[in-house]
């Protein structure tokens, strides 16, 4: 069998995900399809992962993509999460991750209106669904707060995380506004704030055309073998949410081909892709949190050292604001709230390597601006850092 060892897919990561210098690209849509998906969880984290791959990074590039173009487009998918993915992506996204999340969202929310309130099923959620559509149509955009208080309905009351320390009282509008994101007939535009904001406006939308999910399933995979490969079969369902039956079913699809992992696992990669890439120059990147680079497999010691995963990942299993070098994760970064930012690194590498680092965090402050980053989901080394 093939193999393909650690530091090739230290270089296909580097090149690939278009970190090294000589890799960066003038497009926010080329970014996105060479990750696949961006991670949208957090508003920062699609801003901060594109302009750590372009040439000539700017926050009015990626909005322009994001809400004037709209060829990114965010789609609420794989494992449950939002991502930012282009136009070119999102059918296929849609028909083999997001339909499946939209209608068990769906399900849960009727299931707990019928539950809650005495009378409210299906019906009151489409007749609700109707109201809320018409209104944003009429008004263009609108965020949340402005829909509950034109359609009454959405003011109906639910209890949330019933019997838990987080129970609450709340109106039904964030669970109707994200079926009907879920479901494609409405999407995020611009927020009220800065980029950094979660607090969107909604506009109406139109849902992806249906496709056949087991093609689409076989589409994702072959894009992301190209990003992520070699990877194993784990990976992919892992990233992906799908059960084992559909990842295997999609890897066959595809005609995936084995290869030998250094760890001692079975790699797949796509047909012919296994010719040897030479190394790009010794390059440096400070990516966000979430950022695909570090949230692209399950498994991630080809380029994450065991000791440093503590400092770097939150107790959920998500990555904070991690210094690379070389395709190798090794450090953190913070921004205070004075708006310094600061880095350390978990391992010895260097002046050469420090300077260019430093040369990357200048780089990072400069389009950054005033803007200030806290991430949404806080790791031991990022608060340490903040401090």
């Amino acid at each position: 069998m093939h193999r393909i060892d650690d530091e090739q897919r230290r270089i296909r990561l580097g090149r690939r995900h278009l970190l090294a210098p000589s890799s960066r690209v003038a497009s926010a849509v080329a970014v996105a399809d060479a990750v696949v998906a961006l991670h949208a969880t957090d508003a920062a984290t699609v801003h901060l992962s594109v302009c750590a791959r372009m040439a000539a990074p700017t926050v009015g590039a990626v909005e322009k993509t994001l809400y004037d173009d709209v060829s990114l487009v965010r789609l609420l998918s794989m494992r449950n999460t939002l991502f930012a993915v282009s136009t070119d992506v999102a059918p296929a996204v849609d028909a083999s991750c997001a339909r499946p999340v939209a209608a068990k969202e769906r399900r849960k929310l009727v299931a707990h209106l019928r539950e809650e309130v005495n009378g409210l099923d299906e019906n009151w959620l489409a007749e609700t669904e109707r109201q809320t559509l018409a209104e944003l149509s009429a008004r263009g955009h609108a965020t949340g707060s402005e829909l509950s208080a034109a359609v009454p309905a959405l003011r109906t009351k639910i209890t949330i995380f019933p019997g838990s320390k987080q129970e609450a009282v709340q109106g039904v509008a964030t669970r109707v506004i994200r079926v009907l994101a879920a479901d494609g007939r409405i999407r995020r535009d611009r927020p009220r704030g800065s980029w950094t904001s979660s607090q969107f406006r909604w506009t109406t939308a139109e849902p992806w055309p249906a496709s056949d999910p087991s093609e689409a399933r076989a589409d994702l995979a072959r894009r992301w073998l190209l990003a992520y490969g070699p990877a194993t079969e784990a990976d992919l369902k892992w990233w992906t949410g799908w059960g084992i039956r559909e990842t295997r079913a999609a890897l066959s699809s595809v005609g995936a081909e084995e290869v030998a992992l250094d760890n001692g696992a079975v790699g797949w990669v796509s047909p012919g892709d296994l010719a040897t890439e030479p190394a790009p120059e010794p390059w440096a990147a400070l990516l966000p949190g979430l950022d695909p680079s570090g949230m692209g497999w399950t498994d991630r010691g080809f380029h994450l050292p065991a000791e440093h995963r503590a400092a770097l990942f939150d107790r959920a299993g998500n990555i904070g604001p991690t210094v690379w070098w070389n395709g190798t994760i090794v450090g953190g970064w913070a921004q205070r709230a004075d708006g310094e930012l600061r880095w350390r690194l978990l391992s010895d590498l260097g002046r050469d390597a420090s300077n260019l680092i430093e040369a990357e965090a200048s780089r990072l402050s400069a389009w950054m601006g005033a803007a200030r980053i806290t991430p949404r989901f806080r790791t031991p080394l990022e608060r340490e850092l903040a401090a």
